[in-house]
């Protein structure tokens, strides 16, 4: 599938079908890979996943990869393949980059369906201990350095433990793929280091708090979050499932079933359905 160049470096995206976009967010540390059981699910529409900056086969050029960089990449992405009237889809940062590029365009989003994403800013205390102990492992200069970039346990622990099912051995090797050496594994670091949690760091909580004011007052835009059960590494657990319900507007709640945070692993067939049918009934083809 097409790659294109923009700034400084290539974008590499899937592209199936034509009509309606349906863009394919993906988080930390997938790629468009992720959704390949989902998009063929999703039904008419032109379904386009990109691979964020510096992850699966897009260009890894020397930047810090923080949030804001990849909201750069991914705009001028959306610029350079003129995508107006946008279905979003997004997992975990991919939710958050959808809400903030609908946020700042919301002339161009037509609906956005999210899960397991960053919602709102996080306490400490919303972890587990041990999800909170590892956070201040990573976020650690040296532990942080020596787990993500060295062990590469990032990735291989993202979807045999971050998942219900560990994902076959073909799976997980494409899924490690761009990410051979400790060097190509900084911005998996850089994002696992930006988790929203007390505060810090506070350039994103601005930005997470721009995009909720806009979940709150785009009642013109619907949203679909889908939810999960059954795993302690899910993100969106009742509480805050209570706190989407009540501060997004036009929103949609579905249960899908049991799954890890990387549900597009464990649930595809479903995700992709509700998807589909969620579509169909706001009427957004």
């Amino acid at each position: 599938m097409p790659d294109i160049e923009l700034l400084d470096s290539t974008i590499h995206y899937e592209d199936t079908g034509s009509g309606t976009p349906i863009v394919f967010l993906h988080g930390n540390p997938a790629s468009s890979y992720v959704w390949r059981n989902i998009t063929p699910l999703v039904g008419e529409g032109r379904r386009l996943a990109p691979d964020l900056i510096g992850m699966g086969r897009s260009g890894k050029p020397e930047l810090d990869y923080k949030f804001a960089d990849h909201a750069r990449y991914l705009d001028a992405w959306f610029d350079a393949l003129e995508l107006d009237d946008v279905i979003l889809v997004g997992h975990d940062w991919g939710g958050a980059l959808a809400f903030d590029w609908a946020a700042r365009h919301p002339e161009r989003a037509k609906g956005i369906a999210f899960f397991e994403s960053i919602v709102k800013p996080m306490a400490w205390e919303d972890l587990s201990p041990q999800a909170a102990e590892r956070s201040r492992l990573i976020r650690t200069t040296g532990p942080g350095e020596d787990l993500v970039l060295e062990k590469n346990l990032f990735v291989r622990q993202a979807f045999t433990g971050g998942v219900l099912t560990p994902v076959p051995d073909e799976d997980l090797q494409t899924y490690l793929a761009p990410y051979p050496t400790p060097e190509s594994r900084k911005p998996i670091l850089a994002w696992a280091r930006q988790i929203p949690l007390g505060g810090d760091p506070a350039e994103l909580v601005a930005r997470i708090d721009a995009y909720d004011a806009w979940l709150a007052a785009s009642a013109d835009v619907p949203k679909l979050l889908l939810t999960f059960e059954g795993s302690p590494t899910l993100l969106i657990n009742e509480d805050y499932k209570n706190w989407c319900e009540a501060n997004i507007a036009a929103l949609d709640v579905v249960h899908v079933g049991e799954a890890g945070h990387h549900a597009a692993e464990d649930r595809p067939k479903e995700i992709g359905t509700e998807i589909s049918t969620w579509i169909d009934k706001r009427s957004l083809r």
